[in-house]
């Protein structure tokens, strides 16, 4: 069950999704042919120091790193290495931080270089259906609401959503129930009340839904070697509808609004 925050728990979530956004930024900068992902680990984890909050990812459930970077086929859960982005690659950087005891949970994926017309279609749809999905995001709404309007979205595009993997609440833990799919039918799930915090995160396939994890015990990857793509964003439920909380003002943000 989903518990509505208070509004300085809320202003602690704020202060670390501004972190996650920071974090965000620094990677966006750094991301080119070149580099490996461990290099954008080191910054990810720097960024989220420097700022006194600690990486929520980091030994969670015995994870070795400060960020799961997820490159090509890889969906979810990439564990930063020495592999070496070239031109053309797709790479989702999912990044939590924690302070005060309250995280922050963001992904978003990035082209290195110049990526293919059917590569950025796929960003484009996948970052699309996360606000579609925050759409439906207000209180009086069902939770699955806000999964309907993802899964349609992507589904109109000839795309499909991992079934295995889903958003979450979130709070005082990374992975707060319940919950939140990425398709299936509206009108279920919890009532949608002021305060309640999410991270709503489309995880979309190129290719068929069909998943494995690798020998690493953490790297998800498409079974068909296709691209895929991750966007997420936590939220808090508003009086009016949602608003995010792993984002930086409008003048520093590019990532804001749909």
């Amino acid at each position: 069950m989903a518990l509505c925050k208070t509004e300085k728990e809320i202003e602690y979530m704020r202060e670390a999704g501004r972190i996650v956004a920071l974090a965000h930024k620094a990677v966006q900068k750094e991301m080119k042919p070149g580099i490996s992902t461990k290099y954008l680990n080191k910054i990810v984890e720097n960024v989220i120091i420097s700022h006194g909050a600690s990486p929520s990812f980091k030994g969670l459930y015995g994870f070795p790193a400060a960020a799961c970077i997820s490159v090509n086929s890889v969906l979810v859960h990439g564990i930063p290495d020495d592999t070496i982005l070239k031109d053309g690659d797709v790479v989702s950087v999912d990044i939590g931080a924690c302070i005060h005891g309250y995280h922050g949970d963001s992904a978003w994926t990035y082209g290195v270089g110049a990526i293919s017309e059917e590569v950025q279609e796929l960003m484009d749809v996948t970052r699309q259906s996360l606000f579609e999905g925050l759409k439906q995001a207000k209180a009086g709404n069902r939770l699955t609401d806000i999964s309907h309007a993802i899964g349609e979205y992507v589904f109109s595009h000839g795309f499909s959503v991992a079934r295995d993997f889903s958003g979450h609440g979130i709070g005082t833990s990374v992975h707060e129930d319940p919950s939140v799919p990425n398709f299936g039918p509206s009108g279920k799930g919890v009532l949608l009340k002021e305060g309640m915090t999410f991270a709503v995160e489309p995880m979309v396939l190129m290719g068929k839904p069909h998943v494995k994890t690798l020998h690493d015990g953490w790297s998800v990857v498409a079974k068909d070697g296709r691209p895929t793509a991750h966007f997420e964003h936590t939220i808090v439920i508003t009086r009016d509808g949602y608003e995010i909380l792993t984002t930086l003002t409008d003048k520093e943000d590019c990532q804001k609004n749909g």
